[in-house]
């Protein structure tokens, strides 16, 4: 592949819903610009993006792919995202490095959930943004509809640059550039420039002129020379319409069909021609001491590169970054700033989808990838050690989605935990803990289709068998009234014999977990044996008496007690101890307790009863609510036995629309019922 500068290079995020045509699309571009001899399909698992055996095998996208497509004199590095949402880090790590996103919409069914979700990405980020309406020849297809539906959903600057030339029933058989006013076919594999159809010349005059009053509002000058009535030339238009698309004043269409490459070339022309390239972008940013420092995207600057991905297979760990500044080359010795460890750059590779071709340089602006670096991972910054640099890593959202995972057989935890540790390098967005109270492995991550393909993965790479459940809620059980009971403790069995007696008292304690008291007066129990006595009680306390959750709220309080001069030791008044605890504690009016989550839930205002009434059917509280920009945030408490699927039911419910965030807030008791319920399932278990 050509070195391009950095003016050439175009890093285009290309997302949208789930099965909209991302994949391809791209697969068309390559097809039509000769980087692959034959055009691959989803449903034959050939495409170059989906090359990884869990995308083949469930025919959608999981990670991001790198797919180069080399147009005229620009190289166009097209990032391939995933649609669902379980898979939204793969998207927020491909936009970090890109300065545009082509949004992709079905001419079928118009703009959906993951297209609102891909503006709003872009928007936050003052992204420039393109839409692109696919498959806009199969049946039911309606590109004026779904043209409608988008400048009705995100404004009148949403403007077609590309429109569709339809013959007889409404077959597609090519399209018109509306800027340069030239109309193509395609023949067979091959596009062919034709005169445009008489009866669209008024159209693609009428676009022209919408898309030359857009390019106007961008100065006084142009604005002036439009009226005036002065025609911009084609240059012009383009000039303008670039800088419109970088300050998201214009919002360019294209449309086309991947499967027979109508539209795909049009497609290409416009990124080259509207979108930014890597020097225009927004200006990295690194903080040095207590000062923001800008770094520019200079071809001549001091190296420095953002890692943005990692994979790991049989062959070895690949980095995929892109270059902010400077260049990088082969052999160079770069500084990672969080590790505050040199890496020394080996092997580089410009990415497609899974091919890696060896490369001497990426310069600036570019993506490629670096081999079996030791300890960089996704958001780490490379940088020459005369300036140590460390940019903003990759803003994940939090994992919202927790299951148990164990090994089906006895013996696989450590396949599974080895497993897991690698595929972390992959994917940051899910968390792997154990609960030290519950014993159990938890697997947290963006939803259960994520958990699925991470079992998956675990199976196929690792020979591991994992299996998910529900995981156990922590409990706890209190006490509610004070008690003085007697424990004792007294062995026999031929030479010295164990003896321990205690009078305790039991009571409920508001200000911790625990606390012990002495108020002996006599010695009737030595003070070295109180020690023993408080470890007694708090080796009890670990299981409750009505389900064997751990005591809380406990103060015990040592009132009285004999000993023996010979047989009594440290074990007889622990023991002694434990007793008095299972002695006293049934009586205690003991309850049990449930943890209580903090909730912020974000939704549009249409979904608020829905969404209500089911927080309520969760035993939920509604606290208050603050209007956001674009719905409301509704804050609740929930008992966390109630919220454990809660991420899948807010997603259907508001159709992926919703999003929330949840932390532990205190212990409540729980209702009777509920009692019951945990008490009864303890027993069975």
């Amino acid at each position: 592949m050509n070195v391009y500068s950095v003016d050439k290079i175009r890093n285009v995020c290309v997302m949208g819903h789930g099965g909209e045509g991302k994949t391809s699309l791209i697969e068309s571009m390559l097809y039509m610009t000769k980087a692959t001899d034959r055009m691959g399909k989803i449903a034959d698992g050939n495409t170059v993006c989906d090359y990884d055996p869990e995308e083949i095998r469930r025919k959608f996208s999981i990670s991001t792919a790198v797919a180069p497509v080399e147009y005229g004199d620009c190289k166009i590095n097209m990032l391939d995202t995933p649609g669902f949402f379980d898979f939204e880090g793969e998207v927020q790590s491909a936009l970090r490095v890109c300065e545009s996103g082509l949004i992709v919409v079905p001419g079928k069914s118009g703009p959906s959930v993951g297209t609102e979700k891909a503006w709003k990405r872009l928007a936050d980020q003052g992204k420039p943004c393109a839409f692109y309406i696919s498959k806009i020849d199969e049946e039911n297809s309606d590109y004026d509809t779904s043209l409608h539906k988008l400048q009705k959903a995100f404004g009148a600057h949403v403007v077609p640059i590309v429109i569709p030339i339809f013959e007889g029933n409404r077959e597609t058989v090519g399209v018109v550039d509306c800027v340069i006013r030239k109309a193509y076919h395609m023949e067979g594999n091959e596009r062919k420039e034709v005169a445009i159809p008489e009866a669209m010349m008024a159209k693609v005059d009428q676009q022209r002129a919408a898309l030359c009053e857009s390019v106007a509002e961008l100065s006084e000058d142009l604005m002036e020379r439009y009226f005036a009535g002065e025609e911009f030339s084609d240059e012009e238009l383009i000039a303008g319409l670039r800088q419109g698309v970088l300050e998201r004043a214009v919002i360019p269409v294209f449309c086309g069909t991947a499967a027979t490459g109508i539209g795909t070339v049009a497609t290409l022309k416009g990124i080259c021609d509207y979108m930014p390239s890597p020097d225009q972008g927004e200006v990295e940013v690194c903080e040095e001491g207590d000062d923001l420092v800008e770094i520019p995207c200079n071809p001549n600057g001091t190296p420095c590169a953002f890692v943005f991905k990692t994979t790991a297979d049989q062959y070895g760990r690949f980095s995929y970054f892109k270059v902010v500044a400077g260049s990088v080359k082969q052999d160079m010795t770069l500084l990672n700033h969080r590790m505050d460890a040199t890496e020394k750059i080996g092997h580089l590779y410009s990415i497609c989808g899974k091919k890696a071709t060896e490369v001497k340089e990426i310069t600036c602006g570019d993506i490629g990838a670096v081999s079996k670096l030791a300890t960089t991972k996704t958001g780490d910054t490379l940088s020459m050690s005369v300036r140590a640099v460390n940019l903003t890593p990759v803003q994940f959202a939090k994992p919202c989605y927790t299951q148990a995972i164990a090994p089906k057989t006895k013996g696989g935890e450590e396949k599974i935990a080895a497993g897991l540790t690698k595929l972390a390098d992959e994917d940051p967005t899910f968390g792997f803990t154990i609960n030290p109270e519950t014993h159990q492995s938890l697997l947290s991550g963006m939803g259960d289709i994520h958990l699925d393909v991470i079992c998956s993965k675990l199976q196929s790479r690792f020979g591991a068998e994992p299996v998910l459940s529900k995981p156990i809620v922590p409990y706890r059980e209190k006490i509610r009234a004070s008690v003085t009971v007697e424990g004792k403790h007294k062995k026999q069995s031929g030479g010295h014999g164990q003896y321990g007696h205690v009078k305790m008292t039991f009571e409920p304690y508001a200000d911790g977990d625990y606390v012990f008291e002495e108020r002996i007066f006599g010695g009737s129990v030595p003070k070295n044996f109180h020690p023993a006595v408080d470890k007694g009680v708090r080796e009890a306390m670990e299981h409750g008496v009505l389900a064997g959750y751990p005591m809380v709220g406990l103060k015990a309080i040592l009132l009285d007690g004999s000993y023996h001069d010979v047989d009594s030791n440290e074990l007889s008044f622990k023991m002694a101890a434990k007793l008095a605890y299972k002695a006293g504690i049934p009586q205690a009016k003991p309850v049990i307790m449930e943890p209580i989550c903090s909730m912020k839930v974000y939704i549009p205002d249409s979904y608020m009863g829905d969404v209500i009434g089911d927080i309520n059917k969760r035993r939920g509280r509604i606290m208050g609510m603050n209007p956001t920009d674009d719905g409301q945030e509704i804050l609740a408490e929930v008992p966390m036995a109630e919220i454990s699927d809660y991420a899948i039911t807010l997603r259907s419910m508001t159709q992926g629309r919703g999003s929330f965030e949840s932390a532990f807030e205190r212990y409540e008791d729980a209702p009777p019922a509920v009692q019951e319920k945990v008490i009864e399932a303890a027993q069975a278990q």
